[in-house]
């Protein structure tokens, strides 16, 4: 059977990617026939096509994978692509994800990694998610060369500016963007601590689907880098946190569960294996205080993939409800801000 793709169908492929793969199979010492190529389509991906293509080699009982991504429509209103490709490299050149194999007009070819992308469940598994506190703590040392300034608050009066020029006048006003930057984005950026907090590499999408375990060494591969840059950590593990409501391979994928979300004691835990990885004991207080400042930074992360979402629903095909998901965001943002910047709250509140 014939899959279609964004770009292609099993047995059509672009010449450009025909000849991408024939070159990466005699890198391998493969000599391949494009007939008989298997694709098989990866579920999960919200903001590009992600596929794994299979060609036998000389050794029947293990064929050759590779990742091939499609990169989404209109996703470039979201991140710099060369940017995300030189990120890419970078990691890969420290170790801490799959190498790149080729680029083509519409996505590239990437090595595959022999391990399982993590479930919904596998976040709320106490030793899963002490590798995954101890693997970020670890990605937010790295090295990388753009800037060390956090990116956070650009990004978000950027992605406004993007909406307004996008949205309907009934979903400009249903999701209130005319008082977002004026109000909330401007008082989360004044409110949210900053001065003292710690900026490093940040993956901003750390969603179970962006996450891969090694079953026999228990090692924790962190991939896709789309949204990735410098920012402030607590929010990074805000987003993290946030992501624990989320099943995006379930009947409704859009729908969020925040009788999911971690309790105090899961979040404690996460946060004292986070900073202890770095080779010190933390004392209480400072377990006490970065639990404190990622819950703050929760409201930044709902106004992010609000605006996200509002966006994707109109330059993204993927068959996903953008809208909704958005408007559980903003809903979210909106039930949760009283409790935790109190006086704040009191400011025009944002309206799904």
């Amino acid at each position: 059977m014939a899959i279609k793709t964004n770009g292609f169908v099993k047995g059509r492929l672009p010449e450009e990617l025909k000849k991408l793969i024939k070159s990466v199979a005699s890198e391998y010492g493969d000599v391949i026939d494009l007939e008989h190529l298997e694709i098989v389509p990866l579920k999960g991906a919200m903001t590009n096509e992600v596929y794994q293509i299979t060609w036998p080699t000389k050794d029947d009982d293990f064929p050759r994978k590779v990742l091939v991504r499609v990169y989404g429509e209109g996703v470039e209103v979201f991140f710099n692509r060369e940017d995300e490709i030189r990120t890419f490299e970078t990691i890969s050149k420290h170790g801490q994800g799959p190498r790149l194999l080729g680029r083509f007009g519409a996505g590239r070819i990437e090595e595959f990694i022999h391990a399982r992308t993590l479930s919904a469940a596998d976040l709320c598994d106490p030793e899963i998610s002490a590798l995954i506190a101890a693997k970020l703590r670890e990605f937010h040392t790295l090295d990388m060369p753009f800037s060390k300034n956090a990116h956070l608050w650009n990004t978000l009066r950027k992605w406004l500016a993007v909406s307004k020029t996008l949205c309907s006048p009934k979903d400009a006003k249903e999701f209130s963007l005319d008082t977002l930057e004026g109000g909330e984005i401007n008082m989360l950026e004044k409110e949210l601590p900053h001065e003292s907090q710690e900026i490093g590499f940040c993956h901003n999408d750390l969603q179970y689907g962006n996450i891969m375990m090694d079953e026999e060494t228990r090692s924790i591969t962190i991939i896709d880098y789309e949204y990735a840059c410098y920012n402030p950590v607590a929010y990074d593990i805000a987003n993290h946190f946030c992501e624990m409501v989320a099943d995006y391979h379930s009947e409704t994928p859009h729908v969020l569960d925040y009788s999911k979300y971690p309790d105090l004691e899961e979040r404690q835990r996460f946060v004292r294996i986070y900073l202890s990885s770095a080779g010190k004991e933390p004392s209480d207080a400072e377990v006490e205080q970065l639990l404190h400042d990622v819950e703050k930074y929760t409201l930044a992360n709902h106004l992010f993939w609000g605006l996200w979402g509002l966006i994707s629903g109109y330059v993204n095909k993927i068959d996903f409800d953008y809208l909704e998901y958005a408007r559980q965001r903003f809903e979210q943002y909106k039930l949760r801000k009283q409790e935790l910047l109190g006086h704040s709250a009191e400011q025009e509140e944002v309206s799904p």
